[in-house]
């Protein structure tokens, strides 16, 4: 028997906080309510053997009593008992029983009895093998982490061990009056305590908000409304923890990272927030009684897309690991009043319509309109003598205000909940007034629309000067409006910047925010009047960047004339760290002008250019890839010049996602599976257990589950497929799927080529033949930008091709080919489920890192693929065995490209493309210039190089799929073989090798 003892305080509280139905013994037993977790199935009984009204503590005294937790392996021959007495208080049992759930460990049976204001609750637990925990270390983990909530945090007893959280009472608060300590101690009764979570207190909150916050009557309301409910009912929980995760962050004053992207494609929230909060069964059961299934409400949910493909969905991803992994952080972005794009196919062309997201508003927000900012462009930059010293002063020309709008992102087994900040632009209200107030309303509209335009628009078009300048209004925008919070935030803190680097980390998520570093030098010398050096040891201590581009070429550059109109000064400040660049970089490698033109900040020519890339790279203490092969790219081509200069710079962390969103929130009855064979729901936190799945990959009971469950998920897809496009197509057939965005690397133009070979070979057959041809369904979704042409041609190419294909009885259920229009992260959640065969065919070389294929591959579904960006480590992981490998490796690209039109391609390619070129499935003058990109020498990507190593990777896939009993067990694999390529794996090393910083776990 072990005891650890500890003394508790009050500070003139009242600490036992008895709820209004403490006297009634059912309020013990909502905590053990059947079915309370989809996962656990054990079936706990509570006993209440006495119950004695608790004694109120005198405001006037301090209590010193004990609270002790103990554990007893005698106490039963199957289990382990944990004895934990300690003062009663509101959730405080839900919060012990959240604790086992985190820990991997199972309770059998508890019981709960009182001694006045004290209980002592018996838990009887098993780890996830369903044994006693008889390992002395387990043990002291599990009583140091239970101490943690007993306590409220750190292992030491709390001042204030009230449950929301640590209260602090600021000196002064209560005056010696008796009144004033009197409505102190009112709030801080009123304040202590979370928002229940059993069905009638959340069917209570569903209905008030129904009645108060939607304005609907609480007995006519439709799915949408009580949509709107349901979303602001959870976010009032988010919102308890992200003020709990706020305060403690701000106690312990941690160094904080500050994740900058132009994008975040969150997609929807309502179903990964009541999972990671760990009320999903609670919220659907209350649902049910009340009429509403938890399902046909979160459908209700329009998707955030405030971002395009990879880039967009890895910051959502990392945002999600940052919470659950317990580190302090805070991402900053745009709040575009449109989305990207949505996509309308007419007549089998894309048509743009704007995705007008926030049209029935946005639950999950919540406007800080107390938070804004200044942010100036334009104007003049005049030198000024402050203090006996020169400096600069920037006199803008235009001035806008930035408004918060803040997102909480709650973590998965933990009560952090952190924030993703996005800026709206407003007009300045001192402009308005005088526009206003002079009589002059169509300047005051025009300044508010100019004003307004800035966080409109997704990707503004910047093939024009316009679209360029608005382009980097937006960069600016963000980045300006997101330092001066961080600035402000340290202030509040810190009376010196000596201590920025210690506190401060700022992550550039590819080049969009690089501008930030001349705006930190901006405020560090002009604001705040740090000299130069002083200002660029901290910049250079920081800020860290990671690159998605694997070309020069797609390196971002902004015209010098744009950026000194629109920001002088700024422009001045990087004129001189280039200077200074260049004249350290001629000390290191001579007058090798070659050189230095090439590493130069600016970029020299009929129209000069500031090279972004250069520019972080040189302010930036380390330069991430996103993958292996994307790290010998830059270091051998993209940044040659640079890692030859700084290789201690160069690092790489491969990307990752979430398995939270990706297998729990999209694919529940796989996440069922798995916690049911690995006998712990432990893996969603710690995704390491999956490879314990490799031991049954052999197992005829659990291929037959897995089987079923993609089975179900088909029939999910196929439903939506009969609905969407009015096509019937069997659950049988292979589900192939290509879903990205479209773009000639991509190369959708390869697998369509591929499809009507396979069609062409069909038609051919006699029909005993194709009785062995394996029926697919091939699936193809993504958008192409509305400006690119070719990629607009392979949209319309693939439904001409499904026009001919989906109506030839010849061919029948042996062949499908779906188009998928307005792909985004929802629809994502339901095919990748769904999916058997997954193609990833960019030509090597041009991926950077492929986070859709991890997606995939977390769902068990088989890859094909080319040898590119992140594949290459798939490989490594699940063995080149289980997943279908073709085409030219990155090495080999150049030298095939140099052989321009002598490159030999095989006939089969020759006759597709004829097919397509001679007008076979029509639009034959449409599909000229899409042949020519692959014919006569311009075949850039290598389509017909690779077609017949694709072809065979396809009869590969073919032979497989038909051994049932080997694609299971390769499905099984993949899966067990994804936990390398979480986001969780990818945070922890940012933040190990990267960030520098430190989980910072609010307590329980």
């Amino acid at each position: 028997m072990s005891a650890i003892s500890l003394p508790l305080f009050t500070v003139g509280l009242d600490q036992s906080k008895p709820s209004p139905s403490s006297s009634s013994s059912a309020s013990l037993y909502s905590p053990f309510s059947p079915s309370r977790n989809r996962f656990c199935s054990s079936s706990l009984h509570c006993i209440s053997s006495c119950h004695v009204k608790p004694a109120r503590a005198s405001t006037s005294e301090s209590i010193h009593e004990t609270s002790t937790i103990m554990f007893d392996n005698n106490d039963s021959s199957d289990s382990t008992a944990f004895i934990i007495r300690a003062r009663n208080r509101i959730g405080l049992l839900q919060v012990i029983t959240r604790v086992f759930k985190v820990l991997g460990l199972q309770i059998e049976k508890a019981t709960v009895e009182f001694e006045g204001d004290f209980f002592i609750k018996k838990f009887f637990v098993t780890d996830s093998h369903g044994r006693k925990i008889e390992d002395h270390e387990s043990l002291n983990r599990i009583e140091k982490a239970l101490l943690e909530a007993v306590t409220g945090g750190n292992g030491a007893a709390s001042v204030t061990p009230a449950s929301r959280g640590i209260v602090v009472r600021r000196a002064g608060l209560v005056a010696d009056s008796g009144e004033r300590r009197a409505k102190s101690e009112r709030m801080f009764h009123l304040m202590d305590g979370f928002l229940k979570n059993d069905p009638i207190s959340l069917q209570k909150d569903i209905l008030d908000h129904v009645e108060y916050t939607v304005a609907r009557s609480r007995f006519s309301f439709d799915d949408f409304e009580a949509y709107q409910a349901l979303s602001h009912s959870v976010r009032d929980r988010l919102i308890e923890r992200w003020h709990d995760t706020q305060q403690y962050f701000k106690r312990k004053d941690p160094k904080r990272l500050y994740f900058l992207s132009l994008e975040f494609l969150m997609g929807r929230s309502l179903s990964n927030s009541v999972i990671n909060l760990g009320i999903r069964d609670e919220y659907a059961n209350a649902l049910k009684e009340l009429g509403f299934e938890f399902e046909v409400l979160a459908e209700q949910e329009g998707d955030a897309c405030l971002g395009n493909g990879g880039l967009a969905r890895l910051s959502a991803c990392q945002m999600d690991s940052l919470a659950t992994l317990d580190y302090p952080a805070w991402g900053y972005g745009l709040r575009y009043q449109y989305g990207l794009f949505r996509q309308v196919i007419l007549d089998g062309f894309q048509h743009e319509q704007p995705d007008y997201w926030l049209n029935f508003g946005n639950p999950w927000e919540i406007e800080r309109v107390h938070v804004s900012y200044e942010v100036k462009f334009y104007g003049n930059v005049e030198e000024e003598t402050v203090n006996g010293k020169k400096c600069k002063v920037w006199g803008p020309g235009e001035t806008v205000e930035a408004v918060a709008y803040d997102n909480p992102i709650p973590g998965y087994g933990t009560r952090n909940t952190i924030n993703l900040r996005l800026w709206a632009a407003k007009p300045s209200g001192k402009l308005d007034m005088e526009s206003y107030n002079t009589g002059d309303y169509i300047n005051a509209v025009v300044n508010r629309q100019r004003a307004e335009t800035i966080s409109s628009i997704l990707f503004p078009d910047d093939r024009s000067y316009q679209g360029k300048e608005l382009r980097l209004k937006q960069q600016y925008f963000f980045v300006s409006a997101s330092l001066q919070d961080i600035i402000r935030r340290f202030k509040d803190s810190h009376s010196s910047f000596d201590d920025f680097p210690e506190k401060v980390a700022l992550q550039l998520n590819d080049t969009h925010p690089s501008i930030a570093i001349a705006e930190v030098m901006r405020v560090l010398i002009d604001e705040e009047h740090l000299d130069w050096n002083k200002a660029w040891d901290i910049v250079c201590k920081i800020f860290s960047f990671t690159t998605h581009n694997v070309i020069s070429e797609g390196l971002e550059k902004i015209p010098v004339d744009l950026l000194g109109s629109l920001l002088p000064r700024h422009l001045q400040i990087i004129y001189e760290i280039n200077f200074k660049f260049m004249e350290e970089l001629k000390k290191r490698i001579g007058l090798d002008y070659s050189r230095l033109s090439r590493m130069s900040i600016v970029e020299e020519g009929a129209v000069k250019h500031i090279r972004m890339a250069n520019l972080s790279i040189v302010c930036s203490h380390t330069v991430d890839g996103v993958s292996k092969v994307h790290s010998e790219l830059l270091k051998t081509r993209v940044f040659k010049d640079f890692y030859e200069l700084w290789p201690q710079k160069f690092q790489y962390k491969t990307n990752g996602v979430t398995q939270r969103r990706w297998i729990v929130v999209s694919n529940p009855s796989l996440c069922a599976l798995i916690s049911k064979w690995l006998r712990t729901e432990a893996w969603i936190r710690d995704v390491d257990l999956l490879s314990g799945l490799q031991e049954y990959s052999m197992d005829a009971n659990l291929q037959q589950e897995w089987r079923m469950v993609k089975k179900v998920n088909k029939m999910r897809l196929a439903e939506y497929i009969e609905v969407m496009s009015g096509l019937k197509v069997s659950v049988d057939a292979m589900f192939d799927v290509q879903v990205k965005r479209i773009h000639e690397y991509k190369r959708q133009f390869l697998n369509i080529l591929g499809i009507i070979h396979r069609y062409e070979c069909i038609k051919n057959m006699e029909k005993s033949e194709r009785r062995k041809v394996v029926p697919r369904v091939c699936i193809i979704g993504g958008k192409a930008a509305p400006g690119y042409e070719i990629a607009k041609k392979i949209i319309k190419l693939c439904h001409a091709v499904a026009e001919k294909v989906n109506n030839d009885t010849d061919v029948g259920d042996l062949l499908k080919l779906v188009f998928i229009p307005d792909y985004n992260v929802s629809i994502a959640e339901l095919v990748i489920p769904g999916s058997d065969l997954s193609q990833h065919l960019s030509t090597a070389g041009h991926e950077a890192s492929g986070t859709g294929s991890m997606k995939f591959l977390m769902n068990g579904c088989l890859l094909l693929a080319t040898v590119d960006g992140a594949t290459v480590e798939i490989v490594e992981e699940i063995g080149a065995d289980n997943m279908f490998l073709f085409g030219a490796k990155v090495h080999e690209v150049p030298a095939l490209r140099e052989k321009g039109s002598s490159l030999k391609t095989p006939l089969q390619f020759a006759r597709v493309v004829r097919m397509v070129r001679d007008g076979y499935f029509g639009y034959k003058d449409y599909f000229k210039s899409l042949c020519d990109t692959v014919e006569g020498g311009k075949d850039f990507y290598l389509l017909g190089y690779d077609f017949a190593s694709y072809l065979e990777a396809q009869a590969a896939a073919d032979k497989a799929f038909v051994d049932e009993e080997k694609w299971t067990r390769m499905s099984i694999l993949n899966t067990a073989g994804s936990a390398r390529f979480s986001s969780d794996r990818t945070i922890e090393e940012y933040a190990e090798d990267t960030w520098r910083i430190e989980p910072c776990k609010c307590p329980l």
